[in-house]
């Protein structure tokens, strides 16, 4: 019985395991089945892919034609393209395989540059508003941009940076046009560098406009404008370079197999000084990967050091003080955007105003005002002067035509305000109390971010000055042309003000009016926090010595308002505007004296010189003056007061001041005259000058900014 049993369970077990042969061969043949099936279907596929792709290299090949069907192929698509660019390379046809990819992905080139042409085609002057906006190349006047810099990192005040290359000789400069930047093949990355509103942005503008409508560079790929104000507020975002282009070119998604090692793409990194990125290129973790995910700051530091996109050309504008960001190592060549030259600046006035006569007016006032024809190296500067002139020198207002800086913006504020509540409450005076409010809330906000150092601000900095971020149009509305509001590509709101001298006035007029009114500012956070307890002669005394003591002259331009404020004519000015602005009772001598005396101290020339002009600025002339009676021989001097010192500075190289002894001020004094002269030096002959070293390193600024020197 037992061995029957054993003979049952053998069968049973020979059963089982032919039933499983059985089924693992069926199992075998139907997987051979469905691979026989793919097979056929991944060729068939594959074929009419690699067939598709054949035609749209071929000569007759219509451009762009079926090229749409590609924004809805499924993945395998791209997987069949990855693999086809691939083997082509493999078989050193990589001309071939380039041609390809451009061809596919030229509809996207086609959408890309229809909507930067619909972005950058018109320009606002000033400030973005509906309706105020003009076509870019109507009014656009060509900048002067140079190659190279002196290769140190200039952290002196911008209008310091101005008054200097306003005046530097040009003969050994190398210009060089936007649209030329990445022409020399070699070039990876260019730092532009500018003071703030010379026109980099602008150019910026202009260099994406011309590709987009296909006039440069129309070698270039693709353009990708990324400016840093958007970039601040990603900085807590945790993505892949790719995802941040996704992120903010959506239309994009669907180029994943495309790459950007092998085409000409350009970033553009607008306003490197607005960045508010750690950019710590030191200690940021090194990555080569597009698709792996990191912070904004870390891809950033990657893309800039070649790491990622190696290929990819970069292009990054700053002002100056900003631009030791990156890396010298990391450069390829560096640029500076000069601004207007002199015969530009006359340019711009003529095609800004179709009146020639008016244009011409204005032209003539400025070259009258040295101090203000520098500024106008600036072209926000000279669009801030042709508001107020047009409407004082073109008869539709009256009143003194402003001669110094501190002139010119109270009346480009008084208009504003003015415009404003004609256009849009029909009145002709503003609510003084509304006014007030308004002004103190900007000049707050414009004296907090000054000590700062910020140009750019966000909801945050907007709610620490108290400013209601609901209500900021009431802001932007008082002062239209002053205060503005801009929406980023997608990622909310950003302001600013038009340009950094209108900051630093309306910090100065906020700091004024606080004293004055015997109201300390809250939280003070710059270099003026301990100001407000002073009488008001200790106060301007104060400033002066504050100012002196920056090494950087950051402080140069807010005083040299902060002098013009104190003057009783320019309170008169705004008191129509502003009630119960106090008074300043102080001695406009006592201030004159206290400048004098630190200028016989003999500062160094760059601080001598913006004395002088904090003198100008409260109308005193006698230091300048006084040099002119060491000259009886030149008949043909006129004092600076006019600001015509063009012939007193060519005779001055007659060696007319042989044999003169000069005290320490009257040497500032020269120097002044000589560098603001309209004319250029064209030769300075050292050697007909009192020859001693004192006499040497006194003009030494003089030699430095001559055209050729002897």
């Amino acid at each position: 019985m037992n061995s029957n049993m054993n003979l049952s369970e053998e069968e049973n077990k020979n059963r089982n395991q032919e039933k499983s042969k059985k089924s693992e061969r069926s199992s075998r043949n139907e997987l051979d089945s469905i691979f026989e099936e793919l097979e056929q279907k991944v060729f068939t596929l594959l074929k009419n892919e690699l067939h598709k792709y054949k035609k749209i290299l071929s000569p007759d090949y219509p451009e762009c034609s079926e090229v749409k069907d590609e924004e809805d192929q499924c993945s395998f698509r791209e997987e069949v393209l990855k693999i086809t660019l691939h083997v082509l390379k493999k078989m050193n046809q990589t001309d071939l395989a380039n041609k390809l990819q451009t061809k596919l992905v030229s509809v996207y080139q086609k959408n890309l540059k229809t909507k930067l042409i619909e972005k950058y085609r018109e320009i606002n002057e000033g400030i973005s508003q509906p309706g105020s906006s003009v076509l870019l190349d109507q009014i656009y006047t060509e900048l002067y941009i140079t190659q190279g810099s002196s290769g140190d990192v200039n952290n002196e005040h911008e209008v310091r940076q101005i008054e200097t290359t306003s005046r530097r000789p040009t003969t050994q400069e190398k210009p060089i046009k936007c649209k030329d930047l990445f022409k020399d093949m070699s070039i990876r990355t260019v730092l532009t560098k500018g003071v703030a509103g010379i026109g980099k942005t602008v150019s910026v503008q202009k260099f994406i406009l011309d590709w987009a409508e296909g006039k440069a560079n129309q070698d270039v790929l693709f353009m990708f404008p990324l400016p840093f104000r958007e970039l601040n507020l990603m900085k807590e975002k945790h993505l892949s370079l790719m995802e941040l282009l996704h992120y903010f070119f959506p239309e994009f998604n669907r180029i994943k197999p495309i790459n950007c090692n092998t085409y000409k793409i350009i970033f553009i990194f607008d306003g490197l000084d607005e960045c508010r990125l750690p950019l710590n290129f030191q200690n940021n973790d090194d990555m080569w990967d597009v698709t792996e995910s990191a912070s904004v700051d870390v891809l950033l530091t990657n893309l800039i050091k070649g790491n990622l996109l190696p290929s990819a050309l970069l292009w990054i504008t700053s002002r100056p003080a900003a631009a030791n960001q990156i890396p010298p190592e990391c450069v390829a060549q560096v640029t500076e955007v000069r601004g207007f030259s002199n015969p530009q600046k006359e340019e711009y006035f003529r095609k800004r105003f179709s009146d020639e006569n008016l244009a011409s007016k204005i032209i003539k006032h400025m070259k009258s005002s040295r101090s203000l024809y520098i500024m106008c190296h600036i072209p926000v500067f000279c669009w801030i002067s042709a508001s107020v002139l047009e409407r004082m020198l073109g008869e539709a207002e009256g009143g003194e035509i402003p001669k110094t800086l501190t002139q010119m913006f109270i009346h480009f504020l008084i208009f504003q305000i003015k415009h404003k509540e004609q256009k849009y409450h029909g009145k002709c005076d503003p609510d003084p109390h509304q006014t007030r409010e308004t002004i103190l809330a900007l000049g707050k906000l414009a004296f907090q971010q000054l000590g700062k150092g910020n140009l750019i601000f966000y909801e945050e900095d907007l709610r620490e000055c108290g400013i209601d971020v609901r209500e900021v149009s009431v802001y932007s509305g008082v002062c239209t042309q002053i205060f503005r509001e801009e929406f980023g590509l997608h990622l909310g709101k950003v302001f600013s003000f038009v340009h950094l001298s209108v900051q630093e006035f309306l910090a100065a007029l906020f700091a004024f009016i606080c004293f004055i009114s015997k109201k300390p500012t809250e939280q003070q956070t710059n270099d003026l926090s301990d100001l407000f307890t002073k009488s008001m002669s200790d106060f301007l005394r104060s400033a002066v010595d504050k100012a002196l003591q920056s090494e950087n002259g950051h402080l140069d331009l807010f005083l040299r308002f902060l002098l013009g404020l104190s003057l009783e004519s320019n309170q008169t000015l705004l008191r129509d505007l502003l009630t119960q602005t106090g008074s300043s009772s102080h001695s406009k001598e006592e201030t004159v004296e206290y400048i004098k005396e630190k200028i016989r101290k003999d500062p160094s020339p760059e601080k001598s010189i913006n004395l002088f002009h904090c003198l100008n600025e409260l109308n005193d002339h006698s230091l300048v003056q006084e040099v002119q009676t060491y000259q009886t021989k030149i008949e043909s001097y006129i004092s600076y007061v006019c600001y015509d010192t063009t012939a007193y500075s060519k005779r001055f190289g007659s060696g007319c001041l042989r044999g003169t002894s000069l005290s320490p001020a009257q040497w500032s004094a020269l120097v002044f005259v000589l560098l603001n002269s309209v004319e250029d030096l064209e030769e300075f002959n050292l050697s007909k000058y009192y020859g001693s070293d004192e006499c040497l390193l006194k003009l030494l600024p003089v030699v430095k900014e001559s055209r050729r020197a002897e």
